[in-house]
């Protein structure tokens, strides 16, 4: 059967099969539809980025639902995790997100949550394809007194803020601490600069002006330069960027220097740990992890369990481990004791705690964790044949691990999307770690391309 969602729902280019209105009504039917029970009036959540599609799918998305006899609950620009916290906060039975995340403002997509505000089961992902491609969606709809309504949720930035902030400790504030804020002309634009001011912080907002086209154009967590130069310029603590959906967080230190992810996650861990708060003495990260992240967590005795790429396959993890916090290596933090997704914003606020307690600035907690030089090559394959199957890449990668011993490593895998072989190499220095992923690319190049 053809295949309709993925790992992060149904995206593509706005108004271009899969994103067009037609589909998106079709999702809505069919999400609408799986929830119909006896009695039982489904209701549904419907929040967007910024994105000029965004008006299109959402006004789809509500036909479908109402068609179907379920009510559509509007709440306009939110963070993705502000819909799966609404999604429960609302009592609604599901939560639909628009927005391709980080990608340019002519992509576009549709993500679905469940009411426990966690991703659908992959059982409910192929009862709506079913629905869909089975064409018998059509036969299923409401008769016109049954037709749902459409409503806006006029309070649903106030409702999310309030839970921000209970993630926040009450014996802290941020009075005066001087944040500079990079939205992205995202789906943050209002919430951020709202949320911290009203935390007491002293707040520069870059990128709060989306016109439908602008979102992640050169700004953001892709582009950090701006905010790392307002940093600077403005002599602020830190700079906070997200992304378009504010779901990642990229930060800048009080000296205009990126902060890596992995830093941000040992920093919040090792606080976690000295407060007797990391449940099982556990952290998840994807094996994409920095092998610096590893080396600081061993040295903590924290343990460091390793999932498959992609956020859906870390909140696997930490569930089946019990863990509260993990990492995507897109910038997605899960706090799983706060929320059920990666949050930006929320994400920032942990960061925040821990200066606050710490009363240290970034650029000093970070060095709590050396991060090794990494180099990732993406390599055009015409095939890809189990790698396992082939020797001289296979002695090309041990050749490499063995000349790095301890102090480095290798990763090599296809994409899963695309035609392309990924190497990633760490090491102890630039120089060397571009001389050996180069060397194992270029045996890649040979069989493979």
């Amino acid at each position: 059967m053809e295949k309709l969602l993925g790992t992060d729902g149904v995206r593509g280019i706005a108004n271009k099969y899969p994103m067009t209105s037609g589909m998106a009504m079709q999702i809505g039917q069919a999400v609408a539809y799986i929830l119909k029970k006896e009695g039982h009036r489904p209701r549904i959540v419907i929040g967007k980025d910024t994105r000029l599609s965004g008006y299109m799918l959402e006004n789809a998305l509500v036909a479908g639902i109402t068609s179907m006899g379920a009510d559509a609950v509007i709440i306009g620009p939110i963070p993705t995790p502000g819909i799966a916290f609404l999604t429960t906060n609302l009592d609604a039975d599901a939560g639909i997100m628009i927005s391709a995340s980080h990608n340019p403002f002519e992509d576009n997509g549709i993500k679905i949550f469940s009411k426990t505000g966690f991703k659908l089961t992959d059982e409910q992902e192929l009862q709506i394809e079913e629905l869909i491609f089975s064409k018998k969606i059509s036969e299923k709809l409401a008769p016109p007194e049954e037709l749902g309504r459409a409503s806006r949720e006029d309070n649903a930035l106030g409702r999310y803020i309030v839970f921000l902030k209970q993630t926040f400790p009450r014996n802290l504030n941020l009075e005066s601490m001087k944040i500079v804020l990079d939205c992205a002309n995202g789906a943050t634009y209002k919430v951020a600069p709202l949320l911290f001011k009203e935390m007491r912080a002293n707040v520069t907002s870059l990128n709060v002006n989306p016109d439908g086209m602008n979102i992640n154009l050169n700004c953001g967590a892709l582009h950090p330069e701006a905010l790392a130069k307002k940093v600077l310029e403005t002599k602020a603590d830190i700079g906070l960027a997200f992304d378009g959906d504010g779901d990642r967080l990229i930060v800048v230190d009080e000296k205009g220097t990126i902060v890596s992810g992995d830093q941000i996650l040992v920093i919040c861990t090792k606080n976690l740990k000295t407060e007797n708060r990391l449940k099982n003495n556990i952290l998840i990260t994807t094996v994409m992890s920095n092998i610096g992240l590893s080396i600081a967590l061993k040295k903590m005795g924290i343990e460091h369990v390793k999932s498959r790429i992609g956020d859906r396959y870390v909140l696997e993890e930490m569930q089946k481990k019990d863990a509260i916090i993990g990492r995507e290596d897109s910038g997605h933090i899960i706090f799983l004791d706060h929320h059920t997704n990666g949050d930006g914003i929320l994400s920032a606020l942990q960061l925040l705690a821990v200066i606050k307690k710490e009363n240290k600035p970034v650029s000093e907690l970070s060095k709590v964790m050396e991060v090794f030089p990494q180099v990732l090559i993406n390599v055009n394959v015409k095939s890809q044949p189990p790698l396992e199957e082939q020797p001289e890449i296979i002695n090309a990668i041990k050749g490499v691990e063995k000349e790095l011993g301890d102090k480095g490593r290798v990763l090599v895998r296809y994409s899963g999307t695309q035609s392309l072989c990924r190497v990633m190499v760490e090491g102890p220095t630039q120089k060397e770690t571009e001389k050996f992923a180069e060397k194992i690319a270029e045996i890649i190049k040979k069989k493979l391309s």
